[in-house]
């Protein structure tokens, strides 16, 4: 709390000191972007440090994008929105759900039944719906994309999961609480926990398995960690989790027009494509490193894995219902998600 603190009152000068006349071979205007993995995350050297350096390339290095991994400007993880939002940083990237709850609207991408394995189709669905649909829930905060990882596969410690029974009582890392609803779903226990601390809730049986994709395998060396690492048919997966990278609204207002749209441009669907491919080629390579380790590659056959949907189904009607009481037509929106996904799958 006492550095959280410190960090408010540095706040106070930040959209000051971010932009400030240029001098010759120096940087016009310099962002710090901060999250929550480390370096060696797929999410830090393929997605973030390059999409900083493109920003920094088409202005012709009148900006500059500082990333702070790790958490190393202090704070946890579920702090960071509220980092962005206060000022604290300039930009994070962060898990929404990390949020509770903060952003309902966005939380559709989430259920089951949206995320189809293609993360491509989901980012530009998100990016496509996000002005008439979404928008409203980003109070303080301008997010430059959003999007989703590969998917929430289930790595077991020591146990074979089959079918839904097979998970009866058995406590799971949860990524949001979307993933707990469909681990309540299916009778398993949701654990919530950041993915910094997956490694040690893992080897001290703190949880018997997670929610979490298979990229971040190599980085926190889950391989070490599990046994079974287990899908559905065709990269269908227990939900997704969302993301965003995002920036404090009075940062972004203070940069000149022609900065925005620099950010706009290198942000749009042809990023939000690629940042899905980036993700889901990272998917094959994370599961190689698990097999490679002798770990056993589970995929449910159809009718197994007919069996987890017709289980996890009443997850999406607990999201209507929920989000229908707070004034949002949770219908239309989960329809029209599944939809603009399918298109985007095409």
């Amino acid at each position: 709390m006492k550095l959280m603190r410190s960090f408010g009152l540095a706040a106070l000068g930040v959209a000051a000191a971010t932009i400030v006349a240029g001098t010759a071979g120096a940087a016009e205007i310099t962002l710090k972007l901060h999250h929550f993995l480390g370096p060696k995350a797929p999410a830090h050297s393929k997605m973030l440090v390059p999409w900083a350096k493109q920003i920094e390339k088409a202005s012709n290095g009148r900006v500059e994008i500082k990333i702070y991994p790790s958490m190393s400007l202090g704070g946890k993880p579920p702090q960071l929105p509220r980092q962005v939002r206060d000022g604290v940083v300039d930009m994070a990237w962060f898990v929404n759900g990390y949020a509770g709850g903060l952003f309902p609207r966005t939380e559709v991408f989430e259920l089951p039944g949206v995320h189809k394995g293609n993360s491509a189709a989901t980012n530009l669905a998100m990016g496509e719906m996000y002005k008439e649909f979404l928008a409203k829930e980003y109070k303080g905060l301008k997010p430059l994309w959003l999007h989703v990882h590969g998917g929430n596969a289930m790595h077991m410690v020591d146990k074979e999961i089959r079918k839904p029974v097979d998970l009866k009582g058995v406590k799971i890392r949860i990524p949001s609480r979307t993933g707990a609803w469909v681990l309540e779903s299916l009778g398993a226990s949701p654990v919530k926990t950041s993915v910094p601390e997956l490694p040690q809730a893992l080897s001290k049986k703190v949880v018997d398995g997670a929610l979490i994709p298979f990229e971040i395998i190599p980085p926190l060396k889950i391989q070490q960690q599990t046994k079974y690492q287990i899908e559905g048919p065709n990269n269908q997966r227990f939900g997704t989790t969302t993301f965003q990278v995002a920036m404090n609204q009075k940062v972004w207002d203070k940069l000149p027009a022609d900065i925005q749209k620099i950010f706009t441009d290198n942000s749009g669907p042809e990023w939000q494509r690629k940042v899905g491919e980036v993700w889901d080629a990272s998917e094959k390579g994370g599961l190689g490193v698990a097999t490679k380790a002798g770990n056993t590659h589970i995929q449910l056959s159809d009718a197994e894995w007919g069996e987890f949907e017709k289980a996890m189904s009443p997850v999406v009607d607990r999201w209507i219902k929920e989000v229908s009481a707070k004034g949002i037509d949770g219908r239309k929106l989960y329809e029209t998600a599944v939809a603009t996904v399918n298109k985007h799958m095409k």
